[in-house]
């Protein structure tokens, strides 16, 4: 009894000593794997940008928004360009950000068109009003 304490004994103490390394080699290999993983081509990041900046386009903001078109424009250039050397980490942000850019410019584009359609309203209003004031009651 007294040999199957020892080895029992000796077991508990290479576990505790030996067992931790283990976990920590799983640890370090999974923190490794993940740290060498690359970012996967931004392909499909790369045609919702070019989406949303033919979406702008059509909304005329080209006129309304040229320098937000503009840096839409040439963001998804360098993320193309980025992509094509092999930098997708970059492809991807540069793209991203094109998205938002081209969506910036198409909301500027229809905003100024809302407000000179008010405007046109409102100048419709004044001029009915008018119309209703030269009126004989």
């Amino acid at each position: 009894m007294n040999s199957r304490l020892s080895t029992s004994a000796s077991r508990r103490r290479f576990t505790a000593i030996h067992g931790g390394t283990h976990v920590w080699l799983a640890i370090g290999t999974t923190l490794l794997l993940a740290a060498c993983a690359s970012t996967p081509p931004p392909t499909e990041q790369l045609a919702v940008s070019t989406a949303a900046l033919e979406s702008a386009t059509k909304a005329g903001a080209g006129e309304a928004a040229p320098s937000d078109l503009l840096l839409a424009r040439e963001k998804l250039d360098r993320a193309r360009a980025a992509f094509a050397d092999g930098r997708n980490d970059d492809a991807l942000k540069l793209a991203q950000q094109a998205e938002l850019d081209a969506h910036l410019a198409e909301v500027r584009a229809r905003s100024s068109k809302a407000r000179a359609a008010a405007a046109e309203l409102r100048e419709g209003v004044r001029v009915l009003r008018e119309e209703m004031y030269r009126r004989p009651r």
